[in-house]
């Protein structure tokens, strides 16, 4: 790796460690009963905090948004927790002390990971191609932005409806770090890897520990952390035989020529989130390789955070069902529930029934059998109420300014009598919306994992005299919940823009929580059958069969990383707008002329295209609105076609009329500031007049064929 490249990602790892230094008192009182004392989720809390409280005090006006206010809510958070500390009469030092090895284990996984990651982006850092313009245009309008929300830069002068707040929590860090955002776009991308391996590590750890050797449990963490981030699927398969054709359409492997030696045989490392027809079903990994930085991936550590904490909670009551009540940990839950929602609606949701699922068992299941009183049950519901309300109330800054784009719950495969009335409240009986996933290709995408959970099912009924541990209890809640999610798009779909892919969004989201879900859970099985089996035979075949499935999950990420990072023989280093010097080189100029001499976010007027191509650029890279970016999006966003429409008409008025007055009213409704016209604008439109832009202003900036115009009549 390059000097600069290494002094950056140095810079940006002495920012997570020092706001992880200062949320280490929360951290160590919410994991006490942990063995790592939760050191790597005080990096997660920290930056979850500090991103609310700026985005707070953005919302309601008390300070801009820059790098002194972020600093200054910095010191006064860590000034809080330790002075909470010595509120508490406790000691810091002793922890440090007892923990130190553990503690800096998990610093140098962090550190390693996100030096590995950056390593990989480096081989293909560009912020182009996918939804990677979106994505940056996010990060940028929030960086540009005084106070909340944020401007949407495709569509000026509304603000961003859409789940940004993963976004300007890789503002804030951006600001922390004095690093420009074309490298903290590909830092944010390695950094949540690295937290998500560490943070995986850590509850598969902690699993593990209270039942078994520290060997064993650091094994658990191990193989969470490699599962969770780094497992794909049992498609792999598909790399021994002759690729099916069209990609869409897969066929049962064993229905293909069998080519073992031409391996991998042209596996396309996509058509593993693509296998059912029409849906999509990520996982980790595939989301690290492509790069966009979208919610599903910003969540990741939030998601992990949740799922820690449920877990603490359970380990660190003596008894089941007889639970000490604690209002403190009900609203941190409540809080990272809404920020999971701000970053990623349905993460919000799902994660609320877990906890749900948790505080159950946590009232009711005492001796290894559910018990109900009229007390628990007022209990419970309380705590429900608690969560609930404390959900509502932190999440409501961002729904104040956020309209859902949902327009109800589809059912699928509806009988006709639904069919003719169509719309019943919230649902929607649509006419051949009727797709059904086949048991094969379910058994392709998650074989692997349900391998694991019958084996552990079939081990907990025929073990003599075995009592569930807390440890087994929430493993199958984790179960439990992915199961319902992946079952629930083959009956209801959530209604969007999209007539053909109609449940690929309600797939995708949900089975994305199962996948994180299942693996921490299967690695917890993995190492808890292999040291509880006691029969020989039995062992073996587990042990072989568990080698043979790693193999095929774990062979998924060589393919990928090789496919998109070109075999990690070009490396170019983590800046992802050097593309544009050579394949736009007056718009890189242009793009950095403006971030360097432009401040605020004045409306400029580029080219619009479809979504996925390389116009909008200009906004998405600046941070500076436009008219109308990517129509589709603004659609999905908006709920109407309508609201883009009209807009990429006046674009193309503003762009080609000779009519003067025409063009000066339309400058004034979209108040536009600047004016550009490069290769994209010229390409886009064939009649377009530029004399006219001079009789409006003048040229500030001429280079390479791109040129700017400053309006200013």
């Amino acid at each position: 790796m390059s000097g600069s490249d290494i002094f950056y990602i140095l810079k940006w790892f002495l920012v997570f460690l020092a706001v992880g230094t200062a949320f280490l008192p929360l951290t160590f009182s919410l994991f006490p009963n942990f063995k790592d004392k939760g050191y790597i989720f005080s990096k997660i809390i920290g930056m979850t905090i500090l991103s609310y409280l700026v985005f707070l005090t953005g919302i309601l006006k008390v300070f801009k948004f820059s790098e002194i206010s972020v600093y200054a809510l910095l010191i006064i958070l860590f000034l809080a927790n330790y002075g909470f500390l010595i509120f508490r009469k406790k000691h810091l030092l002793p922890i440090l002390k007892q923990n130190v090895k553990i503690f800096l284990f998990e610093e140098l996984i962090f550190l390693g990971g996100l030096l590995f990651w950056s390593y990989i982006r480096a081989n293909n850092p560009d912020i182009h191609g996918l939804e990677k313009f979106m994505d940056f245009g996010f990060l940028n309008s929030i960086l540009r932005s005084d106070y909340f929300p944020p401007k949407d830069m495709w569509y000026t002068p509304l603000s961003i409806n859409y789940y940004y707040f993963g976004h300007l929590v890789t503002a804030v860090l951006t600001k922390l770090s004095f690093i420009p955002s074309l490298i903290t776009y590909n830092l944010m991308l390695a950094t949540l890897f690295s937290l998500t391996f560490t943070a995986s590590f850590s509850i598969g750890l902690n699993l593990f520990e209270k039942i078994n050797s520290s060997i064993k449990s650091v094994v658990a963490g191990i193989l969470s952390a490699f599962l969770v981030s780094f497992g794909g699927n049992l498609t792999t398969i598909y790399a021994l035989f002759k690729p099916y054709v069209p990609a869409d359409t897969p066929v049962p492997f064993w229905q293909l020529p069998f080519l073992p030696f031409n391996f991998p045989n042209g596996y396309w490392y996509p058509n593993a989130t693509r296998f059912i027809y029409h849906t999509i079903h990520e996982f980790p990994i595939y989301s690290f390789v492509v790069s966009d930085l979208h919610g599903h991936v910003l969540d990741i550590p939030c998601v992990l955070l949740i799922i820690a904490l449920l877990f603490s909670l359970m380990s660190k009551t003596k008894t089941l069902g007889n639970w000490k009540f604690e209002i403190g940990n009900l609203l941190l839950i409540s809080f990272l529930l809404a920020v999971s929602y701000m970053t990623n609606a349905w993460d919000g949701l799902i994660y609320l029934l877990l906890s749900f699922m948790v505080l159950a068992v946590l009232n009711f299941y005492n001796k290894q059998r559910l018990i109900f009183s009229n007390k628990t049950l007022y209990r419970f519901l309380k705590e429900i109420l608690i969560i609930v309300t404390g959900f509502f109330i932190f999440s409501l800054p961002f729904s104040l300014s956020f309209k859902p784009f949902v327009s109800g719950i589809g059912v699928l495969c509806a009988p006709s009598f639904l069919t003719n009335i169509q719309k019943l409240g919230p649902f929607i009986f649509e006419v051949d919306h009727c797709q059904r996933t086949p048991i094969w290709q379910f058994i392709m995408l998650y074989g692997f994992f349900y391998f694991f959970v019958v084996c552990f099912v079939l081990f907990l009924k025929f073990k003599d005299k075995y009592k569930l541990s807390k440890s087994d209890i929430f493993v199958l809640l984790l179960i439990f919940l992915s199961t319902l999610l992946i079952l629930l798009p083959e009956f209801i779909y959530i209604k969007d823009i999209y007539p053909t892919y109609y449940r690929a969004n309600t797939m995708f989201k949900l089975v994305y929580e199962a996948f994180i879900m299942l693996s921490l859970s299967c690695a917890y099985i993995v190492v808890k059958l292999l040291t509880n089996i006691k029969n020989g035979k039995i062992l073996s075949c587990f042990f072989a069969a568990t080698l043979l499935l790693l193999f095929f999950v774990f062979i998924y990420p060589v393919f990928a990383v090789n496919g998109y990072y070109r075999d990690l023989k070009i490396y170019a280093g983590i800046d992802g707008t050097d593309y544009l010097r050579l394949s736009y080189p007056g718009d890189y100029n242009l793009i950095n002329w403006l971030n360097k001499n432009i401040q605020g976010q004045p409306v400029i007027l580029e080219a619009n295209g479809e979504s996925y191509t390389d116009y909008a650029r200009i906004s998405a890279n600046t941070g500076l609105p436009t008219v109308i970016g990517w129509p589709v999006h603004e659609w999905l966003w908006r709920g109407s076609y309508d609201v883009a429409s009209p807009r990429i008409n006046d674009v193309q008025t503003l762009y080609t009329t000779k009519d003067i007055a025409l063009t000066k009213s339309l400058i004034k409704n979209y108040r536009i500031s600047y004016i550009v016209v490069s290769a994209l604008e010229r390409q886009n439109y064939p009649n377009l007049d530029e004399d006219k832009f001079l009789s409006l202003g003048k040229i500030i900036f001429n280079k390479d064929g791109t040129k700017l115009y400053l309006i200013n009549f």
